[in-house]
Formats: structure tokens, sequence, C-alpha cells
């Protein structure tokens, strides 16, 4: 092989949930390997700081505001890529959320909106870039599972249950498109530090609540062999792994980078 199968210089990633957390991650973890970023996400300030991030480390990125639950914002996303860029090779669906609610409890506008964002927005994304990747006869699917579709968790069913559909969308989708030169993966993180994982911390005001964030770190090190607790930069770098040549024989499978947190003990 002339060069290196990790490096992705000169070819157009989209993310989703390009904002903060694993998304900003991502974006910044591409940019470095030589990739142009097209950065998705509803929230436009934090869109500036991942562009900033991006930029720091020499990279190209472009900023588009979309709401992945609405099917034509994501059509628009990748399009903006394919239009300004020439093309997509990786798309990165990273946008999700928790819904809290015990199974019972859950009303009609929790269980959708879940559905919309954490399902819908992971469909949306998949069917857009494999339309944009089907002409080139290549290119690489990432798809944002969890730890939860595992080991279940009370009080997260929604998220669960959503994440869970997400990994068989994906083993889907790659038996699919194999034929196109398409791999369809996911990942599957475990406890990771970001805003997304810490919003239960926080007391009723926002500001967060220290013991209880201490509680946290300290039990999410104590399920893991390892004793660590990841953080964001540890999913983008597998992500990385994903849509490079490095793992040009790995399609439909669910990654875990979890410190070994759902490991059968």
């Amino acid at each position: 092989m002339a060069e290196h199968p990790a490096l992705i210089e000169g070819r157009v990633a989209v993310v989703t949930g390009a904002a903060s957390g694993i998304g900003a991650a991502t974006c910044e973890v591409l940019a470095a390997a030589g990739a142009s970023v097209v950065c998705g996400d509803i929230d436009a300030k934090g869109l500036e700081a991942t562009v900033e991030r991006v930029e720091a480390v020499d990279g190209r990125a472009l900023a588009k505001v979309t709401d992945v639950t609405e099917r034509a914002d994501v059509e628009r996303l990748v399009q903006h890529a394919v239009d300004e860029l020439g093309r997509i090779d990786a798309m990165c669906n990273v946008a999700g959320a928790m819904f809290p609610g015990l199974i019972e409890d859950l009303d009609d506008d929790t269980i959708d909106r879940g559905i919309d964002l954490n399902l819908k927005g992971v469909l949306y994304g998949t069917q857009y870039a494999i339309r944009a990747m089907k002409a080139a006869g290549r290119g690489s699917i990432v798809n944002v599972s969890s730890a939860a579709i595992d080991e279940p968790y009370a009080g997260i069913g929604v998220y669960a249950f959503t994440k869970a559909a997400v990994a068989m969308l994906t083993m889907t989708a790659a038996l699919e498109v194999g034929e196109h030169g398409i791999r369809v993966n996911a990942i599957a993180p475990g406890a990771t530090l970001t805003p997304f994982t810490t919003w239960r911390l926080h007391r009723p005001d926002g500001t967060l609540d220290q013991e209880a964030y201490d509680t946290f770190v300290e039990q999410s090190r104590e399920q893991s062999p390892l004793r660590a607790l990841g953080e964001p930069v540890d999913q983008a770098l597998l992500i990385h792994y994903l849509v490079s040549d490095a793992a040009r024989f790995a399609t439909g499978n669910i990654f875990r980078v979890n410190g070994g947190q759902t490991m059968a003990w």
C-alpha cells in the first residue's frame, strides 16, 4: 500500500451533532488527519466553536445549521457538502440526546422526540449519504449507537431502544449497500465525559452538583477493567479508523470503545 491506510487527506466528511461532545471531537480529529469537514448541528454558536477548533489544527471546516429531525435539513446538509466540496466520502451520524423517563410514564411527545432525533436523524443521514456515495462507488457511514444496547438501565428506555434500532439499521444498510463499495458501521460508546453524559449531574438552577459528578466519575471508572472514563476523543479516534482505508474490511459491525464497561464478568 503506497500510503498509510489511516490517512484521509483530501477526503470530505459530514458530521452531525458537531457542536459539542463526540461530534465536535470527531470534526477536529478528522480535520487533523487531512479531511475537509462539513459540520451540522442545530446549535449555531456551538458550530462556530467547532470550526475554530478545526482551524486551530490547520483544518478546513464548513458549518451548516441543521435539525436532523427534519428530512429536508439533512438532505441540504449532504448536498451542501457535495456542492461546495465535490463529493462526500464519510458520513458520521453523531447527533442524539437522552430522553429520561420510566417506560410506564413515557408520553407521546417524549417518545416521538426520541425517535425523531435518535433514530430518524440517523436514518436520514444514512439515506442521503448512500445516495451521494453510490456514484463514486465508495464511502463510509458511521452511526452512533450506545453501550445501552448491551445492558439495560432503568429510566432511559427511549434512548436505549432507539440506539438499539440504530444498531440494526446499521447492519441492514451495510448488507444492502456493500455492492456499491459503501461500508456502514456503528460505534457504541460507554460512559464518556461530555455535556450529553453529565446532563443529570446538574442542579435545577443549572449549576454542577460536584458531589454527584464525582460519584458518577468514580462509578464509571469502577465499571471499567482499565479503571478509566472515556473522553470524546476516544470515540472520535474510532470514527477516524472507520472512515479510513484502515477499516476497508469492516462493515456491518458495532464497535465498542467503552473501557470494557459492558463486558461480561
